[in-house]
């Protein structure tokens, strides 16, 4: 169990300034696409065009910075409602081969909604042969609007990871984030296919969901994977205080709600436990949050001091956070981004560009070195 780290070091920027100054790299600001609606989340094709879903439910091609953004039609029908819609987009690591493009989106069951996974493929502007990777048991599916996750990522041996939030369950201990049997509060994994990996962490144990790797999770909305430190880290909300960045290990416990530095938005106490023998603690947390939304591990050229740096957005603390890491611990963090508006997905591609997508104003831009 590691101790949390608090930074509180903020420096603001502007992003109208023809260049930024940080700690470490002078950057502009270049504007990928604009006008859009509620942008979730963006991927890059092996030809360098992008993929970018806007939360309404549809699913956009993007040729080239400034082109004008193409529908994609034949994207499943989502539940657009409150938190929920159309959510990541991920390309499959040997996408030249097989072509996969995966959506995690909610989708309707019967008396609500819940997270599902899909996966097609390009033909033109469309979505052909799509076809479920993950349901959640239907009768798990919530009329609630809040906490659907999501967030996809591969590791090197071809694995998906995904998350699903708590949808909005209660701050006690029937919250589902803590029963193995649910499928919400949880960092799942599975084959490319939808398939069960065999070493998943609770596929022997009755009455759990064989998908679970991790649990004990709020809502997370950041996801990435250090393939070659093999290292999984995320990032989610936490309630009024305790946004968390979390380094996630098979089969553990992250507390929610049982432990954790935030409490009820009427000002009253979740839990006096920071920390629980047996759950692990947060690497760091984030008080007053920043409503952390999409995280991204810098492994370009571009910025030679920022590789092997985390990249954080957040929503409502409206910045873009650096932070310093050493082997599994956060050294240092820096906001690189403040003020500008509402960040909800960070990406670092292959092109060596670091990409911002605003929910508000909607809009993806990327940080260019000067």
């Amino acid at each position: 169990m590691r101790s949390a780290v608090l930074f509180l070091f903020l420096l603001p920027c502007q992003l109208a300034a023809e260049v930024v100054t940080s700690g470490l790299h002078r950057f502009r600001i270049e504007t990928v696409a604009e006008g859009l609606e509620n942008p979730w989340a963006l991927a890059q094709l092996p030809d360098g065009s992008f993929l970018l879903t806007e939360r309404s439910g549809q699913l956009l091609r993007i040729d080239q910075p400034g082109a004008a953004p193409r529908k994609i039609s034949g994207v499943p029908s989502v539940v657009a409602r409150g938190q929920g819609g159309l959510l990541d987009v991920a390309v499959h690591p040997n996408y030249a081969e097989n072509g996969w493009i995966y959506l995690a989106f909610s989708k309707a069951f019967d008396g609500g909604a819940h997270t599902s996974v899909v996966r097609g493929r390009l033909e033109g502007d469309r979505l052909t042969g799509v076809e479920t990777v993950y349901d959640p048991p239907a009768d798990q599916a919530s009329s609630g609007a809040n906490h659907f996750g999501c967030r996809l990522v591969f590791d090197r041996r071809g694995h998906l990871f995904f998350s699903i939030g708590d949808r909005g369950g209660p701050t006690t201990p029937e919250n589902p984030a803590q029963d193995l049997g649910q499928a919400a509060g949880k960092i799942h994994r599975i084959t490319d296919d939808g398939g069960v990996p065999a070493d998943n962490p609770f596929v022997d144990r009755p009455g759990a969901l064989p998908s679970i790797w991790a649990y004990g999770s709020r809502n997370a909305q950041g996801l990435v994977s250090d393939s070659a430190a093999g290292r999984l880290w995320e990032t989610e909300h936490g309630p009024r205080g305790g946004d968390e960045l979390n380094l996630i290990r098979k089969g553990a416990n992250y507390g929610w709600p049982l432990a954790g530095h935030g409490i009820n938005y009427n000002g009253t106490t979740i839990t006096e436990q920071k920390s629980q023998p047996g759950m692990e603690d947060p690497v760091v947390q984030w008080t007053p949050v920043i409503a952390a939304s999409g995280l991204a591990l810098y492994r370009g050229d571009k910025f030679p001091r920022w590789r092997g740096n985390l990249f954080a957005g957040g929503l409502a603390g409206q910045r873009l956070v650096r932070l310093s890491l050493n082997g599994p611990v956060v050294g240092s963090q820096e906001v690189l981004l403040q003020g500008t508006g509402r960040i909800r997905d960070v990406r670092s591609f292959d092109d060596g560009f670091l990409y911002v997508v605003y929910d508000q104003p909607g809009k993806v831009v990327r940080l260019v070195p000067e």
